[in-house]
């Protein structure tokens, strides 16, 4: 049996959001959100040195950048999530509050992985793409993205959910913006992409393409709050690994010294 990448769920709510109503409804639930400081300021550096590299005008090289790079958190906190699983796996709440939202943030990579795969086939039809300025520097913004994400995690979960919001918001005015001026010329571009079939989603044109994704982030910028909102007792786990560690090394000198 092959099976698809994608969430009948996730797919379902994507289709949903196609209605302008209900779009606007979705949408509204955190518009105003306001992150934290930090978050904002780190979140406003990475929007501009993008727009900085690629220009403020959506394109098909500047979405593949977005896409290389937007997949990363995701990945950042899975990577997290083993991390503290390995610690927690004998607090069964905590477990299964970690394993809920690894199960999201693999969604999530699979997701903008195939938004990546897609889009990089299409940008190839349509623009002309540099090594340096559309490989090489959207692979370094990643890999200090993803250390970014991992350790904002442990110093506060919270920021590191709200930096992913900005992104995404950022990567929904893009598409939305893309999308209302070229809708035209984009219903008369076909998307031939057999990833695409693979994931289990279906365009009849670059338009409808893009709108997907258009729905995939708003998605995911909300589900970043929905996260805090639903697991707001999450706290940092920096000070307590510091006491773990401390009562280890206590236990340790105990030992030696009890041995001696």
């Amino acid at each position: 049996m092959e099976l698809s990448s994608t969430d009948p769920s996730f797919e379902a709510l994507n289709k949903r959001l196609n209605n302008p109503a209900e779009m606007e409804q979705y949408r509204r639930q955190y518009d105003n959100y306001r992150p934290a400081l930090f978050p904002r300021l780190l979140g406003s550096l990475l929007v501009w040195c993008g727009n900085v590299v690629y220009g403020r005008e959506p394109s098909y090289l500047k979405f593949r950048a977005v896409e290389i790079i937007a997949r990363v958190p995701y990945h950042s906190w899975e990577a997290v999530i083993f991390t503290l699983l390995t610690i927690f796996f004998s607090n069964e709440k905590k477990a299964l509050e970690l394993s809920k939202l690894a199960k999201f943030s693999r969604l999530a990579q699979d997701n903008e992985t195939m938004h990546v795969i897609v889009i990089s086939q299409l940008a190839a039809r349509e623009e002309r793409a540099g090594f340096v300025r559309h490989s090489l520097i959207p692979m370094l913004f990643a890999f200090f993205y993803f250390w970014a994400s991992y350790i904002l995690y442990f110093l506060n979960p919270k920021w590191s959910y709200e930096l992913n919001y900005l992104f995404e918001s950022h990567a929904f005015s893009q598409y939305s913006r893309f999308i209302a001026t070229r809708e035209q010329e984009l219903r008369e571009k076909p998307v031939a992409s057999e990833f695409l079939k693979w994931y289990g989603r279906e365009a009849a044109n670059q338009y409808e393409f893009f709108l997907s994704v258009r729905n995939d982030e708003i998605i995911h910028r909300n589900e970043s709050i929905a996260h805090i909102r639903h697991h707001g007792g999450q706290r940092s786990i920096i000070p307590l690994m510091v006491g773990a560690g401390i009562l280890a090394l206590g236990a340790l000198l105990w030992a030696w010294y009890g041995w001696f």
